[in-house]
Formats: structure tokens, sequence, C-alpha cells
């Protein structure tokens, strides 16, 4: 085993990992709070600024950014842009923008430096996906029109910062970036258009065959789609998050003409790999490399924690609740904002890429990760009581269509 192979970390982070869902499971009865909260909690005790009792090595680290590649790429595959098209997406769209503009001007007036200060102000604009999707799903809301419109403005929340890391962050000229996000525009039309085609008969077969045996072609082939993507964005000197996302979409296209009960299982296996095994590790590893050390020192930064979470709220969750259908009640709007403002993940990713290219001192990277901690264990939380509140669409019948959400 390699010197720089710490087998105390290789045992506390996989520890992390199992403690957050107990603890999380123990605290349901009085509050739900989101099992990635713990996973960060757990790091930040476990790492360098607390207990000091493991430390990001490179194995760590390498396994850290599969699991971001992962928590994308199921983002992405979360997306079904069939019940999106049209009004959801395009006013959640209209949204992000608005927020980007605002979250850009803010930065730029709040910081010495008005170009690292609209860098700040990019964190302001995302949503995370990927952790509002299970409420969802666990509280039924996932089918409905409601969580049609939840869903949009977290696709967009995800993937408009990625674009925007693209063409902000990293540092070529606007023609060269333009270049670049065609070339992968046009790899991901290719392979949209490879998964769109009539699958062979004998993929059929060796997809059915292999699904409860060691072969397990379906999974390799979806892990296999995520590679060819992630290095296509790398090669292009994109961020790997646009190439993990886009293999997310590519694939749930790849498998959208199976039988549903096969599809179940491949999506099962898939989220095991991902919620069971790497997704965990990024976070708990994120709470690991949190500079709480910057974040205490100074009186300022921990003011600056409550400063930010109010930016999350009113510059990605106020345009995104404002710019909802007309027909939809004032709860709903209230509750689709605070979803939308849930941000944690890419305010973990754009700090780090920030602090790394000297844009962001590591004091302010620590209060707008404080912050996205307290949104996702705030905003879901206050969006379910919320909306708990309001008339909920009743489920259809058998044979009965269910409401589009194209219709708003």
């Amino acid at each position: 085993m390699s010197a720089a192979v710490q087998p105390v970390a290789l045992i506390l982070i996989p520890a992390a990992a199992v403690a957050a869902p107990l603890l999380a499971d123990r605290l349901l009865r009085w509050i739900a709070v989101p099992t990635v909260v713990f996973e960060i909690l757990l790091g930040v005790l476990i790492g360098p600024d607390v207990l000091n009792w493991a430390h990001v090595d490179e194995l760590v680290n390498a396994l850290s950014q599969f699991g971001l590649a992962m928590l994308m790429f199921l983002a992405g595959y979360e997306i079904d842009f069939a019940k999106l098209r049209g009004g959801p997406l395009k006013r959640a769209g209209t949204a992000w923008l608005v927020s980007l503009v605002v979250a850009l001007g803010v930065g730029a007036l709040v910081n010495r430096d008005p170009l690292n200060g609209a860098f700040a102000g990019l964190a302001l604009t995302t949503t995370a996906l990927g952790t509002i999707l299970p409420i969802l799903r666990d509280s039924g809301e996932l089918p409905t029109p409601f969580g049609s419109l939840v869903m949009a403005t977290g696709a967009v929340g995800e993937f408009g910062p990625i674009i925007a890391i693209a063409i902000l962050l990293s540092g070529n000229s606007p023609v060269r970036t333009a270049v670049i996000l065609g070339a992968f525009a046009v790899i991901t039309a290719v392979a949209v258009l490879g998964a769109r085609r009539p699958r062979p008969a004998w993929a059929t077969r060796l997809i059915k065959r292999t699904l409860r045996t060691s072969g397990q072609f379906a999974v390799r082939a979806v892990i296999l789609v995520l590679a060819v993507m992630v290095a296509a964005a790398i090669w292009l000197d994109l961020d790997m998050l646009l190439g993990a996302f886009t293999a997310g979409i590519v694939s749930r296209l790849l498998l959208s003409d199976i039988r549903r009960a096969e599809e179940e299982v491949i999506e099962a296996k898939l989220e095991s790999i991902g919620f069971g095994f790497l997704v965990p590790v990024f976070f708990v590893v994120s709470g690991m490399n949190f500079d709480l050390a910057a974040l205490l020192d100074d009186p300022g930064t921990i003011l600056l924690v409550p400063v930010f979470l109010l930016l999350l709220l009113a510059v990605r969750g106020l345009p995104a609740g404002l710019l909802a259908p007309a027909g939809l009640g004032r709860r709903d709007r209230t509750a689709l904002g605070l979803y939308g403002a849930t941000a944690l993940p890419l305010v973990v990713v754009i700090t780090t890429i920030e602090v790394d290219d000297g844009h962001l001192p590591s004091s302010t990277a620590a209060a707008l990760v404080g912050a996205g901690m307290l949104s996702v264990l705030v905003f879901p939380l206050v969006a379910q009581r919320v909306r708990g509140g309001s008339v909920r669409p009743a489920a259809p019948e058998a044979g009965q269509p269910r409401v589009r959400a194209e219709s708003w």
C-alpha cells in the first residue's frame, strides 16, 4: 500500500456515511434533516479542524471526485424532459437568468474586486436538484404538476451554473469557449441520437440475461457512457460536471424503451453505486475540506452565513416563485421558491474552484458553504410544511390521465 494512503481515513469515511442516515432516522420524530447535512457535519468532525482523525489523501480525493461525477450523473438521469418541455422549462430558465444577473451584480457590488465578487455571486444561482428530488419522491410530490415545476427549476439550477462555470471560470477567451461548447454540443447530439435509436435485439437479450448475474451489461454500458462524456468534457477543457450531467440525460434515453421492471432494477443498481458508495464519500470529504478555522476566526465571517442564506432566498428563490405559473397558489409559490433556493453541491464545487484560482478568500468560501448547508437543512423542511397546508392534486383513478405540467 502506498505511503500516501491513510488506512484510518478509509475506515472513518465509510463509518461517517453509515452514521449519517442513522442520525437522520433518530431525529425524524422531531425534525426531518437530510442525510447530506450529517455527512458534511461528520466530515467536519473527523477532519483536520476538529478531531483531526482523518486527512484527504490522493485516493480519498479521487473517490470524492468520482462521487461528485456520480451525483451529477444521477441528477441528470432524474430529469425527464418530456414532462418539462414547454411552460415549466421556459419559466425556470427565465427565472434562472434573472437570478444570474442579480447574483453577478450583487457579488460585484459587495466585493472589493468586482470580478471576484461576480464569481462568488455565481454560487447563489444554484439549486441542489440531487438533494430535493429524493424529498419530493418520498413525499409523493414528484409525479404531480408541482413536482414537475420543482424538477424544471432544479434542472436549470444545476445545468445553468455548470455552463456558467465553463464560460466564466475556465479562463478561456469567449470565442474559444463558444467553440468548445459547440464541440461538446455536437458530441452530446451524437450521443443523444445514438441513445434514441432502436436497440438491437441482441442487446435487449443481453441486458435481460445479465441483469442479475456478474455480467451486468446494462450497468457497465451506463458507466461507459458516463466515462466517455466526462472524458469528452475534460478533453475539451470543460468542467467534468457538464459531462457527468449530460451522461445522465443520455443514459435515461438509452434505457427509455426497455421494460419498466427491468429499468427499475437498473436504476436501483445505479443508485446503490451512487448513493450507497460514491456520493457519501464526496459529501464527507467536502466536510473534511471545510475551512472551519477560517469561519470561526473572524466574527464578521460568521455573520456572512445568515447573510448568504438570505441572499440565496432572495436571489434564487424569489425569482423562481415570482415567475411561477399564474394559476399557482401562494403556498405553492413559496414552496417552489424555497426548493429553488436549496443549494449545496455546486456551492461546494464553485467555491472550491474559486479558492484554488485565487478568486475567493477561504473564509468567504466557508461562509457560502455554511449557508448552503443551512439551506439544505431549513428550506426543504419549511417548504414541506408550507406545501403540506395546500390542496394537492388527487391521484388519478385507473384509466384517467394525469394533469400535465405543460398546461402551466
